[in-house]
């Protein structure tokens, strides 16, 4: 078997996709400034709270991940069922952090662009990474994967 078969062969890590999210707002940004938000409202400290939130769900996320001796990454396998910490809540909390580390910047920064990446990147996250996800989970646990998608939800 080689080092690939056993993953979920998503098709993209998804720390990229989030970098490729970004850039791109920040760049569509400098390009054409859209921002969305009344000025007498103090975003920089808004978007610093919900991107400190999403940086503690990410952290405490890998942490339990990594508590359990599994992997983080997608590209090495998947070891157990985690199901303690923010996973008793969301199946997927690392990409949750994501999502609100996005528009933690987009609110920081007054980006309209920003926001407006969330959209890409949910939908390669959805697309490309949890449905392989899992696809390989369920194959590789079978009915201990499906007992916990059945109790679990997907995002909230």
């Amino acid at each position: 078997m080689d080092d690939t078969a056993d993953t979920a062969q998503v098709i993209i890590r998804p720390p990229l996709a989030w970098g490729i999210a970004v850039i791109a707002g920040l760049a569509l940004d400098w390009l054409v400034p859209l921002p969305f938000l009344p000025t007498d409202l103090p975003a920089g400290w808004l978007g610093a709270m919900v991107f400190v939130v999403a940086l503690a769900l990410f952290a405490w996320s890998i942490a339990t991940i990594t508590g359990t001796g599994s992997n983080v990454p997608t590209n090495l396998p998947t070891t157990t069922i985690v199901e303690s910490g923010p996973y008793r809540f969301t199946r997927n909390p690392i990409y949750l952090g994501m999502f609100l580390g996005l528009i933690g910047l987009a609110i920081a920064f007054d980006n309209l662009s920003l926001l407006m990446m969330l959209v890409p990147f949910a939908l390669v996250i959805r697309y490309g990474v949890v449905a392989r996800e899992e696809t390989y989970l369920e194959r590789k646990f079978g009915d201990v994967y499906r007992g916990y998608r059945s109790r679990v939800r997907r995002w909230l």
